[in-house]
């Protein structure tokens, strides 16, 4: 991919926590309109990566680039630049337990500092984002404690979609889901992003998911990229510690540390 084509760009992208290096120089290009996908181990840093570009974490170095503008300072005005054109679906869905769920599909709309509009209109804007992720209008006036997982995860996605951000976030969409509800959210999420024509980041360790939803995949691996391909390629892609990662085994270049009792 040519410099110039790069919708976000990350360069040298590094973050600690005291001691611990979590990212250490990540390198990342992802194009208007495409896909990407972040796998990697547990505590390999994609969590902290991606709560890096929406702008929830301040940077230590490197730049984020989205559009040519450098958001990595983090500013409020950046942080708003960011966050007024992105959408997010969370780990745990992060329902706000206090409010209906269509309060919670439309809670930007209604509390946004800039996006503010009427309450008979928000409430249609979440009724029909809840419709796109195939909930029926009655699911609106319930309250998150009454919803499955699989729900839960469909009423984030309605909310991630709900101002139709230009850039779209998954942080572990299919977590905690059993296979045929993680295909139905996977399934989701690719149309929900080819309907808005958004430009997708996900973090994921769950391959099915991967391939379903990524143009592109990339391994992040102690704090850096170090490998990209497509979903086909994923599989036979020739790195060893990418092949470790997707074929499941314990030998290889990546070692996990074991607790002694």
């Amino acid at each position: 991919m040519g410099e110039e084509q790069a919708f976000i760009r990350v360069r040298n992208l590094q973050k600690s926590f005291g001691a611990k290096h979590v990212l250490r120089g990540v390198d990342l290009d992802v194009e208007k309109g495409k896909s990407l996908v972040v796998i990697g181990g547990s505590g390999s840093g994609k969590s902290v990566l991606i709560k890096c570009i929406i702008g929830l974490l301040k940077t230590d170095r490197g730049a984020i680039e989205i559009e040519d503008r450098d958001i990595a300072r983090l500013t409020d005005r950046d942080r708003t630049f960011v966050t007024r054109r992105s959408g997010m679906l969370f780990q745990g869905a992060a329902l706000f337990d206090s409010l209906k769920v269509w309060e919670n599909v439309a809670f930007r709309l209604l509390y946004g500092a800039r996006t503010s509009v009427s309450h008979k209109a928000a409430h249609a804007r979440a009724l029909d984002c809840l419709a796109q992720v195939g909930l029926a209008p009655e699911v609106g006036n319930l309250l998150p404690a009454e919803l499955s997982g699989g729900m839960q995860k469909r009423v984030s996605l309605a909310r991630a979609i709900a101002s139709n951000p230009e850039i779209l976030f998954f942080d572990e969409p299919t977590t905690g889901l059993d296979p045929i509800m993680s295909d139905i959210i996977n399934n989701l999420i690719v149309e929900q992003v080819r309907a808005l024509g958004a430009t997708a980041i996900s973090i994921t360790h769950d391959l099915a998911s991967a391939r379903k939803i990524a143009d592109e995949v990339a391994m992040l691996y102690e704090g850096r990229i170090i490998w990209r391909g497509s979903p086909d390629d994923m599989m036979h892609s020739g790195n060893p510690m990418v092949d470790q990662f997707v074929n499941g085994r314990a030998e290889g270049p990546i070692k996990m540390a074991m607790r002694r009792q």
